[in-house]
């Protein structure tokens, strides 16, 4: 059976005290209760409504996009149910990459930058550093950082069960010799460098080989403008991208329609 509005059990009542032999005290007594109701449901929907923008924009500042929902106001009670729906599902979004971040953290003591990306956790680690110009091969201050990382993930059991992807990805230069052909060749055997390095298990990292995979993105995905130094050395970086549980990406999926 569906529940009358606030607006049309209001007029109900009006009818109702008319027809029945109410006094007009009593009928206005009636009016002033219902009123006191709506009053009461318009504030819980605002303040519903004002939750989920709220956590929307927390979410949209740590880089998860959510889109937003369109709730037929006329029928108050399911509107309301729906925005607090809504607003438990992104406190649930939010407390898990929360979470995962704090994980994290301790990479950022390290000095690389831990953020979410295309609503996925991101560890960037800077090309400079793993690599020389046009090179595929770890230097050593590449490896070392990249042990410190495999300690940080190997210390925790959640995080050691994940899943990873290295991202290679380079500036927008063009090649101009060398056996990689272009960036594309280039992104992608810098990502496999550092992966066959992180679950190698002799001298490298020693993490799950099931866990882990390799892309290449060459210059497609930028940080920041190829148009300065500065912006390039930026662009030339790999990341380790924390890939989503099945729980997570239902939940993305749910919240992001």
């Amino acid at each position: 059976m569906r529940l009358l509005s606030p607006f049309a059990l209001l007029a109900v009542v009006v009818i109702c005290a008319a027809g029945c032999g109410y006094s007009e005290d009593e009928w206005r007594a009636q009016l002033d209760k219902y009123s006191h109701l709506k009053a009461d449901d318009d504030a819980k929907l605002r303040a519903a409504q004002a939750q989920v923008d709220d956590l929307a924009r927390q979410l949209k500042d740590m880089g998860v996009e959510v889109s937003s929902t369109k709730a037929d106001l006329a029928e108050r009670q399911k509107a309301l149910d729906e925005y607090k729906a809504r607003a438990h599902q992104l406190e649930l979004i939010k407390e898990r990459f929360e979470k995962l971040k704090s994980k994290l953290d301790e990479l950022t003591k390290l000095g690389l930058a831990v953020n979410v990306r295309h609503n996925r956790m991101v560890i960037s680690l800077p090309g400079d550093v793993l690599f020389d110009s046009g090179r595929e091969t770890l230097k050593k201050d590449g490896q070392a950082i990249l042990l410190k990382v495999a300690a940080v993930v190997k210390a925790d059991p959640q995080l050691l069960a994940r899943d990873y992807q290295v991202a290679g990805h380079t500036d927008n230069k063009p090649l101009q010799r060398g056996p990689f052909k272009d960036n594309w060749g280039l992104s992608l055997m810098r990502a496999r460098e550092v992966l066959v390095f992180l679950v190698d298990p002799g001298k490298g990292g020693a993490l799950p080989v099931e866990h882990w995979s390799a892309t290449g993105f060459a210059e497609t995905d930028p940080i920041a403008s190829n148009d300065t130094d500065d912006g390039r050395q930026k662009n030339r970086r790999c990341e380790l991208i924390v890939s989503p549980s099945v729980e997570e990406m239902l939940d993305l999926k749910a919240i992001t329609q």
